[in-house]
C-alpha cells in the first residue's frame, strides 16, 4: 500500500523540492494550496503526478478532510506569525483531528534550540510554534535542522563575498558553520516524513566549514587569491542587529528586512548543529562545499 503524504507550501522552491524527492520514493503526495495560486505552478505539481487540493488555510473543516488518509503532513510554509504560528496551528490541528500520526513543521533552520529568545525573530516564531506541537499528545512531530540553506554560499554574503574577494567571520576564524543544500535537506525531509519511527529533531548538515578552510575552497575553486576578515565579535554583531531592529521596525511587517537576514548570520556563528543524523538515511548523498562553489565558476 502506497504512503500518502500531505505537503503545505509545495509551490515554493524548498516545498517543491520536498514533493520531488516524495514522488522519487514513490509516495503519493497531496500539496495544499491557496485558490489564488498561479496556474502554471498548478500544472507543474500535476505533471508530477500531484493530488493539488486548493483550501482555505484557515478553515479547519477544509484542511482536516485534505488530510484525512495522510501517514504525515510536512509544511514547508514561508512567512510571519499569521503563517508559521497561525496557518501552521490550523494545519496541526487538521492533522489532528483527521488521525494522521506525524507532522513536519518547517523549521528548516539553525538550531533554534540553543538561541536565546530574541536573537532571531523568525526563529522566535518556529519556537512558538514547536511549544504548540509539544502539546499534541496523539501526533509526533519530526523538526529538520539543516543551518544554513548552502545555496547562500553563491549569493556574496559576508561568509564570502566573491565581489570583494573576501571570506568573513566573526568571533573566530575555526568556527565551523553548518550548511545543506536545498536538495540535500528535501531528500531528508522526504526520508523523515516517511519513517515512522523519525524522533522530535533531526539535526543535518551537507557539509560545515570555517573560515579558513572556506577560504582556501574559495581560492582553488576561483583560482585567485581571497583575503580572511574578521568582522567583529558575536557580542558585537548581536548588539548591531538589536540597534538595527529598534531603528527599522517597519521589518517586523517583511519576512527577511536586513536585521533579519544579520540575526540569520548570527545564529549561523552562534550554534552549531550537534550531533549529526546524516547517517540515518544512507542513501543520501550529501553535496560538498566544492561542488557548491563550482556552480559560480
Amino acid at each position: 500500500m502506497s504512503t500518502t503524504i500531505v505537503v503545505a507550501g509545495g509551490t515554493g522552491d524548498l516545498g517543491g523540492r520536498i514533493i520531488h524527492a516524495l514522488r522519487s520514493k514513490g509516495a503519493n503526495v497531496r500539496a495544499l494550496v491557496r485558490a489564488s495560486t498561479d496556474s502554471a505552478k498548478l500544472d507543474t505539481l500535476k505533471q508530477q503526478g500531484v493530488d493539488v487540493i486548493q483550501v482555505d488555510m484557515t478553515d479547519i473543516a477544509e484542511l482536516t478532510q485534505a488530510c484525512t488518509g495522510a501517514s504525515c503532513v510536512v509544511s514547508a510554509l514561508q512567512g510571519l506569525r499569521d503563517v508559521i504560528v497561525d496557518a501552521q496551528s490550523s494545519l496541526l490541528d487538521a492533522a489532528v483531528a483527521a488521525g494522521v500520526p506525524h507532522f513536519v513543521p518547517s523549521d528548516f533552520s539553525s538550531d533554534f534550540t540553543k538561541l536565546t529568545p530574541g536573537d532571531n525573530r523568525n526563529f522566535d516564531l518556529r519556537r512558538e510554534f514547536n511549544t504548540y506541537l509539544d502539546t499534541q499528545k496523539t501526533i509526533a512531530g519530526t523538526s529538520i535542522l539543516n543551518g544554513a540553506f548552502a545555496e547562500l554560499l553563491t549569493y556574496n554574503i559576508p561568509f564570502l563575498d566573491f565581489k570583494k574577494k573576501s571570506v568573513g567571520y566573526w568571533e573566530s576564524a575555526d568556527w565551523r558553520v553548518d550548511f545543506t543544500t536545498m536538495d540535500n535537506t528535501a531528500a531528508f525531509t522526504a526520508a523523515a516524513a516517511m519513517d515512522p519511527s523519525a524522533p522530535r529533531i533531526l539535526r543535518i548538515a551537507s557539509f560545515q566549514i570555517n573560515a579558513n578552510e572556506l577560504k582556501a575552497v574559495a581560492e582553488e575553486t576561483m583560482k585567485e587569491p581571497f583575503t580572511l576578515v574578521r568582522l567583529g565579535s558575536r557580542d558585537d554583531l548581536a548588539a548591531y542587529n538589536k540597534r538595527e531592529r529598534a531603528a527599522h521596525p517597519e521589518g517586523e511587517q517583511e519576512v527577511y528586512p536586513n536585521w533579519q537576514r544579520s540575526q540569520y548570520i548570527q545564529s549561523m556563528f552562534s550554534v552549531q548543529n550537534e550531533p549529526l543524523d546524516n547517517g540515518r538515511y544512507p542513501d543520501i548523498q550529501w553535496t560538498s562545499v566544492q561542488e557548491v562553489l563550482a556552480k559560480r565558476r
